[in-house]
């Protein structure tokens, strides 16, 4: 007897409901939410005072010029997150009965990728198809979409300067990125520095910090503070960039997520600017084209739910 409540709520509740929700809160207001799900804001509104009389609470503090999460609308969205998640899953834990995959996956990936979404489906791939094998290269941006339009990855993580008409791009993740020095440069270990700090220094930078190329952010706030600097060394690879500057050839960007245990354990120092880094989106690129295997239609349209259930926010690595 004591369930029946329980249950009775969870056959009575509308479930759009808890997108509506979802969406409020990740486009930060009603109006926004109403623009993303072709609504009107009446509509949008209605959808969220159902959902507080459902559960007996306030979710969202809201009125002229504020909008807030409660501890409850907190609380919710969550929960709804984790929801989605599983919903994702139900497709691939159906099928895993079904005629065991098989096949190679070519994975081609810009230098030094780090996100859960492409590690957790990598390893939950392993346990689900033991068949299937992979390949991972690293290469250039511009080398790793080419090779997708080739057809001989299966898929591509790259940044993305110039879009190739016949590819298809989702945005992965966002990185900011910082600039570094090592133990050996004159900055390092030095506090409240200014972006002023840091003109006519020597610099070290990637193959594409170029105003026309992927890493266009970087190279725009050097050009908007007249960071005047000379560049000493280049690389397209994250690991060798990370050497010179450990070395203390000169300055350098790099993803403020990637960099993040090398400051922890001393071996590089953050320099300015500390607030609003620039940023730069990753992309999942693939060809419609294509002729998938079993393998790589999985692990594709897996990684593709991955990221249309992950909110952007989770996806954003500072």
């Amino acid at each position: 007897m004591s369930r029946q409540p329980h249950n009775r709520f969870v056959a009575n509740l509308d479930w759009n409901l808890l997108r509506t929700f979802v969406v409020i809160v990740e486009e930060g207001g009603i109006s926004r939410a109403a623009n993303r799900l072709l609504r009107g804001q009446p509509a949008i509104s209605l959808a969220l005072g159902r959902l507080e009389a459902e559960l007996g609470c306030r979710l969202i503090e809201r009125g002229r010029g504020t909008f807030r999460l409660t501890a409850e609308g907190r609380t919710l969205y969550q929960e709804c997150i984790d929801i989605y998640t599983g919903i994702s899953r139900l497709k691939e834990i159906t099928l895993a009965g079904a005629d065991e995959i098989s096949g190679h996956i070519t994975i081609c990936l810009a230098t030094h990728v780090v996100t859960p979404l492409l590690d957790d489906l990598l390893a939950r791939s392993y346990r689900t198809h033991p068949k299937v094998t992979y390949s991972i290269k690293i290469a250039p941006s511009e080398e790793v979409a080419n090779l997708v339009q080739d057809k001989t990855a299966s898929l591509g993580i790259c940044l993305v300067n110039r879009r190739l008409p016949d590819l298809e791009y989702e945005n992965i993740y966002r990185e900011f990125f910082g600039f570094y020095c090592g133990p050996p440069h004159p900055m390092f270990g030095k506090h409240d520095l200014k972006l002023s700090d840091l003109r006519h220094l020597d610099a070290v930078s990637f193959d594409t910090d170029d105003l026309n190329d992927a890493l266009r952010p970087v190279a725009l706030l050097r050009q908007q503070n007249e960071m005047a600097q000379r560049i000493v060394g280049q690389s397209s690879q994250l690991e060798e960039l990370r050497r010179m500057i450990l070395c203390g050839l000169g300055i350098g960007p790099l993803p403020v997520h990637v960099a993040a245990r090398d400051v922890k354990d001393g071996l590089l120092w953050r320099l300015p600017p500390y607030k609003k880094p620039p940023a730069v989106d990753i992309f999942l690129v693939t060809s419609p084209r294509k002729a998938f295997n079993r393998a790589e239609t999985s692990f594709i349209e897996a990684l593709k739910t991955a990221i249309r259930t992950t909110p952007m926010a989770k996806r954003t690595y500072r």
